[in-house]
């Protein structure tokens, strides 16, 4: 394993779960009772400031992780730095010899409403 994947960092993921709502549809929701708790090293995909006020910033970034994260979609949820993340490009398996296998997966932050 690479020294930058032993110094990654805890995020939580929650993986995605069928649900039905209360008009009986099928609907997908991140599944908050059984949160995965996983190490991952981050890689800046983009980012742009808002600069004017109403205006909304973007923050994107690329997390990699070890595990097979069976159920992670683009309705999961992640937790890291202490803010909310969306999923918004499906785990990506990059395969290779047991050091370098890994999943990638773009995440970008929710806006802050507060």
């Amino acid at each position: 394993m690479s020294m930058q994947r032993r110094r990654g960092q805890p995020l939580t993921i929650w993986r995605t779960i069928e649900q039905t709502d209360n008009r009986g549809n099928k609907v997908k929701a991140a599944d908050a009772a059984n949160p995965w708790v996983v190490k991952a090293w981050t890689i800046p995909q983009r980012s742009a400031k808002a600069e004017v006020p109403g205006q909304q910033k973007i923050n994107v970034i690329r997390i990699g992780v070890n595990a097979n994260l069976d159920g992670v979609e683009l309705w999961s949820l992640v937790h890291y730095l202490g803010r909310t993340w969306d999923v918004v490009t499906p785990p990506a398996y990059h395969h290779g010899s047991r050091h370098v296998r890994h999943w990638s997966i773009d995440i970008r932050e929710r806006p802050n409403n507060g």
